[in-house]
């Protein structure tokens, strides 16, 4: 692998983040119809089908799938309806439809930025999931592509079409709380084993494997799922601090105002408590650096003790200030907290409530006013933002997997020097004490402390960092050079 040029990370200079204007869509009248293929079916798809649906003069014309028995349900739906519906295995063959304006992306994170790219380079706009790409340069080309094609780019954070949240972050960031000292996310969600195999597994017939895998090494199946689990493998996913917790990371970075990657990064964490076939962290703190004030992120997939291993996981779940999933934004004067999609809440340092900021519009509705217009500033969230904070969550997986493990008195020593770093890594130590799990051994993994350089985006005298800032691609399914 070789390392890539500024072109190749765009960590947010104001060059960088200067938008392209699109060029005219290809039908003037408001009214006229957009078509959508949808690609990605399962779970989230779905979301996408409706959410299309339920627009204006939008309808949904192909589905896309590698798996035949989940491509027939959903095609039958539409069917049932007396509507009627194009369906694809290979997206390729998708997007050389002429009636296809645009795609929206719900497929394993491994596809995301080498769809968009096509997609980009067909013509199509495109709305892709969260994160929008699987490591840190195929996120940059996808940005490269939608400039260089001019097309309409929207990366699935709806939080950012939430007013609530932005009156609230914009409230905060008019210092009525005072400087801003740290900006934590949370991501305590359960997450159970997804169990151990003692070897390669079937996968489902209806599924076409090959383009299943796409630019991912194509190994055996070794765990019980192929679907979903997935997430927890770093060939395909990229733990929980990439799948909900980039929601989080990238309200986070939006209440520090921060448009580019940070300074410095390193993360603490460890797949524990039990031994499956997943290999990310089910539990992991992460800490960038930031001119402004650090942004912090917590992850814990394991219940709040060994007793509440016992029973319901989702009840039972540590929590920050009340928060499982969500956002805290710790300022002088108190704190903001985002606890949902929808929300955020002002307290005063007593803990008192001061202002309330509720509300949210569609963020579906939100791409599909972008793409007619041809306004790119119009997106709520642009895919260069969905490209720096997916980015971030790479970053502290990165630093995870060059780290070592050690005991928890090394690791308070090594973040003793970073704000707030220490104290979230000994809460977590405490939590996983409270499930059997023995810190004070080498349990957890230390992570490389890297530093980044803000002209390339590359890690200073790291050169297996930067190895991982991409992958090797298999024949067929590179990600194209974008000039």
């Amino acid at each position: 692998m070789t390392h890539g040029t500024r072109r190749d990370f765009l960590f947010g200079t104001a060059s960088t983040l200067a938008l392209a204007a699109a060029p005219p869509f290809t039908r003037t009248a408001w009214c006229d119809e957009l078509r959508i293929a949808c690609v990605g079916l399962r779970g989230r798809g779905n979301d996408h089908i409706e959410g299309f649906r339920r627009q204006a003069g939008v309808r949904v014309v192909a589905l896309v799938d590698v798996d035949r028995a989940v491509l027939a349900a959903a095609a039958k739906k539409f069917t049932d309806r007396g509507e009627t519906v194009a369906t694809f295995a290979d997206l390729r063959l998708a997007l050389e439809q002429k009636n296809i304006d645009a795609i929206s992306i719900a497929t394993p994170n491994h596809w995301h930025a080498l769809q968009g790219i096509w997609a980009c380079q067909a013509g199509k706009d495109v709305y892709v999931e969260k994160p929008v790409s699987h490591n840190v340069r195929e996120g940059a080309r996808l940005v490269a592509a939608a400039r260089k094609h001019q097309r309409i780019v929207q990366a699935g954070t709806q939080c950012r079409s939430s007013h609530g949240i932005a009156e609230g972050i914009a409230w905060v960031s008019a210092g009525n709380l005072g400087k801003i000292e740290l900006a934590r996310g949370l991501c305590y969600k359960p997450r159970p084993s997804i169990g151990k195999m003692k070897g390669p597994q079937a996968v489902p017939e209806a599924v076409d494997y090959e383009l299943w895998t796409g630019p991912a090494p194509k190994k055996a199946l070794r765990r019980k799922s192929l679907h979903y689990d997935w997430h927890w493998d770093f060939d395909t996913g990229n733990g929980d601090v990439g799948n909900q917790g980039i929601h989080q990371m990238d309200l986070a970075r939006w209440a520090l105002g921060e448009n580019g990657l940070p300074r410095r990064t390193i993360s603490v964490g460890g797949r524990l408590g039990y031994d499956d076939d997943g290999d990310t962290p089910n539990s992991q703190v992460v800490w960038h650096d930031y001119a402004k004030a650090p942004l912090l992120f917590e992850v814990r997939g394991l219940p709040r003790d060994q007793k509440a291993q016992g029973g319901d996981w989702g009840k039972g779940m540590d929590d920050f200030l009340g928060a499982r999933i969500g956002v805290v934004v710790h300022c002088e004067g108190g704190t903001l907290r985002i606890p949902d999609y929808t929300r955020a809440i002002a307290y005063d340092t007593e803990g008192k409530e001061i202002r309330r900021f509720v509300g949210a519009t569609d963020h579906y509705a939100n791409f599909i006013a972008a793409v007619r217009s041809r306004k790119v500033e119009e997106l709520r969230a642009d895919i260069e933002q969905g490209h720096v904070s997916s980015a971030l969550c790479h970053l502290g997986n990165i630093s995870h997997r060059l780290g070592v493990q050690q005991p928890q008195a090394a690791i308070e020593l090594a973040l003793a020097k970073h704000a707030g770093a220490a104290e979230a890594a000994t809460r977590l130590c405490t939590h996983l004490q409270q499930n059997g799990i023995d810190t004070k051994a080498a349990a957890l993994h230390l992570g490389a402390e890297l530093t980044l350089l803000a002209s390339t985006g590359a890690f200073v005298g790291n050169d297996a960092a930067n190895a991982l800032q991409t992958r090797d691609y298999r024949a067929g399914f590179a990600l194209p050079e974008i000039s």
